[in-house]
């Protein structure tokens, strides 16, 4: 894929938004597998929003998604069935919520991303669109397959460039062949998504906001009202990533610029969603290895006031996103925000290693970021990129591709302790890889002390069946929460 000047024609068939429009029109056979990790991802994704119901961007997110009811619409995440949203802004509030707290699922390669993030809208519009359970698998299993080709292709990050520009193509097709359309809508759906979703990546620098929450959910949004549109009969800006003004050309790496986005072919399998993985821990993903690390770690320092300092060997990508290298003073400040210390490996570190633990809430609290113990520990950290765990991480096999570091400790005596670790021991090639058991205990705890025992039941036994859901039932996915359990920002907006 290259950039062609505008006199050069460039047929559509050799257009990447054609072929991936292509992949998600072909009706391909679904892979039995990649089926039940599309419910494993409903699962978390249901588990992380339930959580985060009543953190402020969520709240604010309801609120506004309470002003767009219609009859016969899409449900809203906590509230009761009786009452259905606009599905787009039913989409916006629940994707708020599924990545509130960080703690959803992520691919690495090229770039950076949170498959899950495509689930809220494609749910939305089957529940409006009264689509059946196999139908949404498909939108899941195409949409999956899109955004994590696309990120192993296309770094944006390189030019400051946010990742949800990967995300509203993906929704994009997803929706596309959730609802059987044809290839030149998709195409065309697809061209729009990716233009109306381009941001920079400041919503991740310096004092990180509840807009990293938004971006996604925002990204979906716009791709449900770019499908909308051109279902209708409207048109985009063609050729989207390969026009002469274009994404490639104008804000990628330019003019003379080659990419390779490995999409299967037309009719094949699609089976990326099993190349994805999730999080144990609610923090960056490549923080998910260093908090096991510093668990293990803690078990052999009897004494924490004896460390001198803390290097920690790891990726470019690490060093320079979470790591001293980002050069962000956020990033080392006891009261940065939440969004900011989940963005700090060396404040994840120094918790996890002093608590021998990490939790959602209580390891970011602002009293746990004051403690002076655990200042002490987080200032004596240092990030250093390594090549070679740099090379690990581009590593084309799911088997080999690393998200680790190693950490040598040392100690005011001059002893040395260094240990490394390549993969989060939940990783799909980890210690002890994610099973469904794990999203169902996963979901049990996050949702232990909000959820009615009888509701969190009825969820587990209908997802897990989600196969069997015939059209216009999708409503079942929806949790009700008890309305004295929401709480509510009663500031008056413009709705």
């Amino acid at each position: 894929m290259k950039v062609y000047p505008s006199k050069i024609f460039l047929p559509k068939k050799k257009q990447l938004a054609w072929k991936i429009a292509e992949i998600a029109s072909d009706n391909a056979k679904l892979n039995k597998n990649a089926i039940e990790m599309a419910i494993n991802r409903i699962i978390d994704n249901a588990s992380v929003a339930i959580a985060s119901l009543n953190r402020k961007p969520v709240v604010t997110s309801r609120e506004m998604t309470l002003k767009h009811q219609r009859k016969n619409g899409a449900q809203l995440f906590g509230v009761s069935n009786k009452l259905k949203f606009d599905c787009e802004w039913a989409a916006w509030s629940n994707g708020t919520a599924v990545r509130e707290l960080d703690f959803h699922d992520t691919f690495l390669a090229a770039d950076y991303s949170h498959p899950g993030d495509n689930i809220p809208p494609l749910l939305s519009v089957a529940q409006q669109n009264k689509k059946s359970g196999m139908d949404l698998l498909r939108g899941i299993i195409t949409a999956y397959e899109v955004q994590v080709n696309l990120v192993k292709g296309i770094c944006l990050h390189k030019h400051k460039v946010d990742h949800i520009a990967h995300l509203g193509p993906s929704v994009a097709a997803g929706l596309g062949s959730m609802l059987k359309l044809n290839t030149e809508t998709i195409y065309q759906a697809i061209q729009q998504a990716l233009h109306t979703t381009i941001s920079t990546r400041q919503s991740r620098k310096g004092e990180i906001s509840s807009w990293k929450a938004y971006a996604p959910a925002h990204a979906g949004k716009l791709a449900i009202e770019a499908v909308d549109r051109v279902m209708r009969g409207e048109g985009s800006p063609s050729p989207i990533y390969e026009g002469e003004d274009s994404v490639i050309a104008r804000i990628l790496d330019g003019k003379k610029a080659i990419y390779s986005v490995p999409l299967p072919k037309k009719g094949e399998i699609k089976k990326a969603i099993l190349e994805t993985y999730t999080k144990e821990y609610s923090a960056e993903y490549q923080s998910q290895a260093l908090i096991d690390l510093a668990k293990k770690l803690r078990k052999k320092i009897q004494n924490l006031n004896q460390i001198k300092k803390i290097d920690i060997y790891t990726s470019h990508h690490t060093h320079y996103v979470i790591g001293t290298g980002a050069n962000d003073p956020q990033k080392m400040d006891p009261n940065a925000s939440r969004e900011t210390l989940d963005h700090s490996i060396m404040y994840i570190f120094a918790v996890a290693l002093e608590d021998g633990n990490w939790h959602h809430i209580k390891s970011y609290t602002k009293t746990r970021a004051k403690k002076k113990s655990t200042i002490k520990i987080w200032r004596s950290i240092k990030t250093h990129e390594d090549k070679k765990w740099t090379k690990k991480y581009h590593d084309p096999d799911p088997k080999k591709k690393s998200f680790g570091a190693k950490v040598i400790i040392t100690m005011k005596n001059g002893k040395k302790i260094i240990e490394q670790q390549d993969k989060a021991d939940a990783h799909p090639y980890g210690s002890r890889p994610f099973k469904r058991k794990n999203y169902i205990d996963k979901f049990l705890t996050l949702t232990n002390d909000i959820l009615d025992k009888k509701e969190s039941k009825r969820f587990l036994k209908t997802v897990q069946s989600l196969k069997k859901i015939k059209s216009g039932q999708l409503n079942k996915l929806n949790i009700e929460v008890k309305k004295s359990k929401l709480k509510r920002n009663l500031k008056k907006g413009i709705f």
